[in-house]
């Protein structure tokens, strides 16, 4: 079995989060396929995130740590949330990506964990 990321891809304007009602029914049906995943034993976890405004970032400066606030690149979309999955392969994964795209209307990004040893 191996272990992918699922992540949401938001964009990042405010104008374009839907009605209270319809995002209201888009986080049900997102509940209902953590439970779905839940039920066919792949889940590992589901998770959303906070706005990127209130991210931190830390980078190496020569023998120092630089903290700044806010997302560490610019871009149109940011990553909303995210699900860790234990499947069989990529077709397996695809698939469960395939339920959340037509759930939430978002891209959703798929990307296989690297293999990590036992010891």
């Amino acid at each position: 079995m191996n272990k992918y990321l699922l992540a949401v891809y938001q964009p990042n304007t405010d104008g374009d989060v839907p009605p209270r009602e319809v995002l209201d029914k888009i986080m049900q049906d997102v509940r209902d396929i953590r439970e779905d995943m839940k039920a066919a034993g792949v889940w590992v976890y589901s998770g959303g995130l906070d706005s990127p405004s209130t991210a931190t970032v830390l980078q190496r400066r020569d023998r120092d740590v630089l903290t700044t606030d806010g997302p560490f690149v610019e871009t149109k979309e940011h990553i909303g949330g995210l699900s860790i999955i234990q499947v069989p392969d990529r077709d397996a994964a695809l698939a469960w990506a395939r339920k959340l795209v037509q759930a939430t209307g978002l891209p959703i990004e798929v990307r296989s964990f690297l293999e990590q040893s036992a010891g």
